[in-house]
């Protein structure tokens, strides 16, 4: 049986298509000097590195990535089931193969059997693809699952982030919850950064139900809020005590535009 390999769909746009080149990129926004530690989940942004490769950064660098990540997306492209799960292969980057965890998305895949086995929805989708580079640097012989997620109902996602954590609690090994978001999007910089610590501010108390609230009632365009709840979600009952803000930017802190920007937060949670 051929085993399915997902090819890059942004590279040489989000980020480079030399391996080199890369390299060096993803080097430049890594800390040496930063205390890396253990964490249950996370908030890494997902826009082209030029833009939010200093947030993801900071974020990676304060990481010691276990052996598993569950990297949950938003679902940009309308493609594929809301609820989308790959359970088989490997993803390609310019630094060669990342492998999918076959047993950790079987095993949730059981437990939650809304989640639909699929590929289409990460297909040209960047959201994860562009996490998979900081890993393979940070840890190479890291596995992940890839979930993308296109529903906006609440209780669905409170439900799915509760299954992943009593999949986790039957493990040995640790994984990494990732949550790919970006912040708000296309208003100036002054309502965007507003807007968005008011959703980081619900992130940083733990608190699911009111990210999803806040997002929804201050029309907020977070595109992974949903992922977002449901790692806070499943922290939860793994047990969370805290959650840091590790850095937050907007591309007018690069572009020097002012009138149209996007917000990266990015948050540990331990």
């Amino acid at each position: 049986m051929k085993v399915p390999i997902r090819k890059p769909a942004v590279a040489g746009r989000f980020y480079p298509a030399d391996p080199a080149v890369l390299a060096d990129d993803i080097r430049s926004y890594l800390s040496l000097e930063t205390t890396r530690g253990g964490a249950i989940g996370c908030v890494i942004p997902h826009a082209g590195y030029i833009y939010s490769g200093e947030v993801a950064g900071a974020v990676y660098s304060s990481l010691n990535i276990p052996p598993c990540c569950v990297i949950m997306c938003p679902n940009h492209t309308g493609l594929g089931p809301p609820l989308s799960i790959m359970s088989e292969g490997s993803w390609e980057t310019p630094f060669g193969l990342a492998n999918i965890d076959s047993e950790l998305a079987a095993e949730l895949k059981q437990k939650f059997p809304y989640l639909q086995e699929d590929s289409e929805a990460q297909r040209i989708e960047h959201a994860t693809e562009v996490q998979l580079p900081f890993l393979q640097i940070a840890r190479r012989d890291f596995s992940f699952v890839p979930i993308t997620l296109g529903t906006r109902r609440f209780e669905i996602l409170d439900h799915l982030g509760q299954a992943i954590a009593e999949v986790l609690k039957q493990r040995e090994d640790s994984a990494l919850l990732i949550a790919s978001s970006d912040m708000n999007h296309y208003e100036n910089d002054a309502v965007t950064r507003i807007k968005d610590h008011k959703a980081i501010r619900e992130i940083l108390a733990l608190n699911p139900r009111g990210l999803f609230d806040v997002v929804m009632n201050e029309e907020i365009s977070m595109c992974g809020f949903g992922p977002a709840v449901v790692m806070l979600a499943a922290a939860k009952h793994l047990g969370a005590k805290q959650a840091q803000l590790v850095r937050y930017a907007t591309s007018g802190d690069v572009s020097g535009d002012r009138n149209m920007v996007v917000g990266y937060a990015g948050v540990i949670v331990k």
